[in-house]
C-alpha cells in the first residue's frame, strides 16, 4: 500500500517570512515602549492697568531608552501677545514701545518706534527652540511694558492647569 503524507499549507518559506514579521513587530513594540514622550502646553495670562498679556507655550520632551542609554530631547515654542486696553486713540502720541517678557530660564525685548500713530492695539513676539529650558507649568513671568512716559510691570500665571 501506497503511505500518504499530509502537506502543509504553510511552506518553509512562508513560514521564515511569518517569523521575521513577528520579529519586527516585536522589536516595534520593544523600541516605542521604550520613548516617553510628553506634552507641556500652557497658556499663562495677567494685565495690568493698561495692558493685558498672554504667553502661551507649546514644549514636547522625548525620553529614550537606546542600547542601555537614556537619552532625552526636547522642543519648544512661545508666542507672546500684549494687547492695550484702551483705545487707538490714546495711543496715538507714542512714538516707542517697548516690552518684555521673563521666564526663569529665558526672556524676550522687544521695540517699536511708529513714523505715526499705532495702527494696531495688539502686539507679538514668539520664538522657538530645540534643547532649550523648558518652561514649568507654575512659573510667574515677568512682563514689563513702556510706551511714551509711562511703564508697568505685571506678573502672567498658567491659566491652563
Amino acid at each position: 500500500m501506497m503511505k500518504v503524507e499530509k502537506f502543509n499549507l504553510i511552506t518553509l518559506r512562508e513560514e521564515v517570512t511569518l517569523k521575521k514579521i513577528i520579529m519586527l513587530l516585536i522589536v516595534i513594540l520593544v523600541l516605542t515602549a521604550c520613548a516617553k514622550r510628553v506634552s507641556n502646553d500652557y497658556k499663562f495670562k495677567g494685565e495690568s492697568e493698561h495692558w493685558e498679556a498672554e504667553y502661551v507655550y507649546r514644549g514636547t520632551e522625548v525620553w529614550k531608552k537606546d542600547t542601555g542609554d537614556r537619552t532625552y530631547s526636547n522642543e519648544d515654542s512661545y508666542q507672546f501677545l500684549l494687547k492695550y486696553k484702551g483705545s487707538l486713540e490714546e495711543l496715538s502720541s507714542i512714538r516707542k514701545l517697548e516690552y518684555a517678557h521673563k521666564t526663569n530660564s529665558s526672556g524676550g525685548e522687544t521695540t517699536k518706534e511708529f513714523d505715526g500713530p499705532p495702527e494696531e492695539l495688539l502686539f507679538t513676539a514668539s520664538g522657538a527652540s530645540e534643547g532649550g529650558t523648558k518652561i514649568n507649568e507654575n512659573e510667574v513671568i515677568q512682563v514689563n511694558v513702556k510706551w511714551g512716559d509711562l511703564e508697568e510691570s505685571f506678573e502672567l500665571h498658567n491659566k491652563s492647569k
